[in-house]
């Protein structure tokens, strides 16, 4: 009787390059596994966008291994009753899944892995969401990195990422012999979409699946890669990769975008290219990065690397974190990404850092609230790339932005929207107003305005702070740091 490998998928949702997945067909017959149990990665459970993501995430994937004659399989938690309940119906004798590198989850893994082994069973996991293992990137002492710049040199200074291997040719699912103790679920009864009609612009914005995630890459390679040390600055443009979703939720891999980035820049290595195609390949340098740092550091979810800025004196301002989680703060740029973000899920990467130095700096509201409320409402939200994302911004993490490092959100507007074409994308009310002052409509007169249909105040609120005195009272707070 041959082998049966029980395969447990979790954010590794596609068949092209998917290392468990490969070595599981390889020795035979396979049962696909997966187990919704969100309570295991508390206190980061998946927040509502990711979950819309996952719903159809598992539609796809499921549909892509029933193509192939074989059925996903579909448990609630807790996961390690589950993995030994499904491993008894269909006689498994081995185990395998790709590493996530969450703190949390790796040391649920790290039970599991040492519990079925116990129970006679063969456990192995593998690298699939990563260009390398978090460890194999060291400095020549031999500890993680903090800083960028010296991390990717040395992770281009080495061996190119393994080649992507393609799905595997042939998938055997393996026959039930055992009592079911319990069916498989539906995606539906999993209860990951709302149950309030808020995600209608997320539809019209996004195809998960491993479907899409290709054809994703494809178009930005022929239209956006040569572009990109330029476009990825501009949020009135599609300058961006928009790949960031599927690498989370692995339908495409890292090595597939790697490899393939490289190919269309002529193959040549990765320390070797220059222009826009190396600055993109830095973008999934600071994926590693993040993930990098995240495994060392991992206490860095919740509390500040720099052990110093535990004590910073962060405001309490619910109005004002308010107004910037709904896009009313009276600066239009901000506003312009915080609405993006919550119809469609996702927010440009320039604007992220304007909207998150808006809420540490002009604000002073904890670098932890922005953390949050991205990881409620991002489609992408990943831990590693939110934490070092908002530490950054903090100036209380690895490689930060210096906390006296303040955005001036009015000539970020104008410099990376110089038209305004965002802002009146996003702030409908603005749209009336030409581009010299869109940025800027308090200092616009009162008859513009009228003309305009703006009322401010009414239809678009007032400036919530002064740029000029809220940056004085942050470098007066970071100051109380070095008494």
């Amino acid at each position: 009787m041959p082998p049966v490998t029980l395969v447990w998928f979790r954010r590794d949702l596609r068949l092209d390059d998917n290392p468990a997945l490969e070595a599981a067909a390889k020795r035979g017959p396979i049962v696909p596994l997966f187990i919704w149990a969100p309570e295991e990665e508390h206190p980061w459970e998946p927040g509502a966008a990711s979950r819309w993501w996952l719903h159809h995430s598992l539609e796809a994937f499921s549909a892509s291994l029933a193509s192939k004659g074989v059925p996903l399989v579909i448990r609630r938690g807790p996961s390690l009753d589950t993995l030994r309940s499904v491993a008894e119906e269909y006689g498994v004798t081995h185990v395998c899944w790709n590493r996530c590198y969450e703190p949390a989850i790796v040391a649920r893994d790290t039970l599991i892995k040492q519990a079925i082994g116990a129970d006679g069973l063969e456990a192995e996991s593998f690298n699939g969401c990563l260009l390398y293992e978090p460890v194999r990137v060291k400095t020549k002492q031999g500890n993680p990195y903090q800083v960028f710049t010296p991390f990717w040199k040395s992770l281009i200074a080495g061996d190119e990422p393994d080649t992507p291997r393609g799905p595997p040719k042939k998938l055997v699912a393996a026959p039930a012999i055992g009592r079911r103790r319990e069916p498989s679920v539906s995606i539906e009864s999993l209860g990951l979409l709302p149950t309030i009609d808020w995600d209608a612009t997320i539809r019209e914005t996004w195809s998960p699946g491993e479907a899409a995630g290709s054809k994703a890459l494809a178009t930005f390679l022929k239209a956006g890669l040569f572009d990109y040390g330029e476009g990825r600055d501009r949020p009135d443009h599609q300058g961006t990769s928009r790949l960031s979703p599927y690498l989370h939720f692995g339908e495409i891999s890292p090595r597939r975008v790697w490899h393939a980035a490289r190919e269309a820049a002529g193959g040549k290595p990765a320390a070797s290219l220059t222009g826009s195609p190396e600055v993109f390949l830095r973008e999934i340098g600071w994926r590693e990065f993040a993930s990098h740092l995240l495994f060392h550091f991992p206490h860095t979810t919740d509390e500040p690397l720099r052990e110093n800025y535990a004590k910073f004196p962060w405001a309490r301002d619910p109005i004002g974190l308010r107004a910037w989680e709904q896009g009313h703060t009276g600066f239009p740029v901000v506003d312009a990404g915080m609405r993006q973000l919550w119809t469609t899920g996702w927010m440009h990467n320039r604007v992220r850092m304007i909207v998150a130095s808006f809420l540490v700096k002009d604000l002073r509201i904890s670098w932890l609230a922005g953390a949050k409320w991205f990881w409620d409402t991002l489609v992408d939200a990943d831990l590693a790339a939110n934490t070092l994302g908002w530490q950054w911004a903090g100036g209380c993490g690895a490689d930060a932005a210096p906390y006296f490092r303040i955005f001036n959100p009015t000539s970020q507007g104008k410099k990376f929207d110089p038209d305004g074409s965002y802002v009146r994308q996003h702030v409908p009310e603005l749209a009336a107003l030409p581009a010299s002052v869109i940025h800027q409509p308090e200092v616009v007169a009162a008859p513009q305005l009228a003309k305009a249909g703006i009322t401010l105040g009414r239809t678009y609120p007032e400036p919530i702070v002064d740029h000029a005195e809220a940056r004085k009272q942050a470098l007066a707070a970071l100051a109380t740091l070095k008494q």
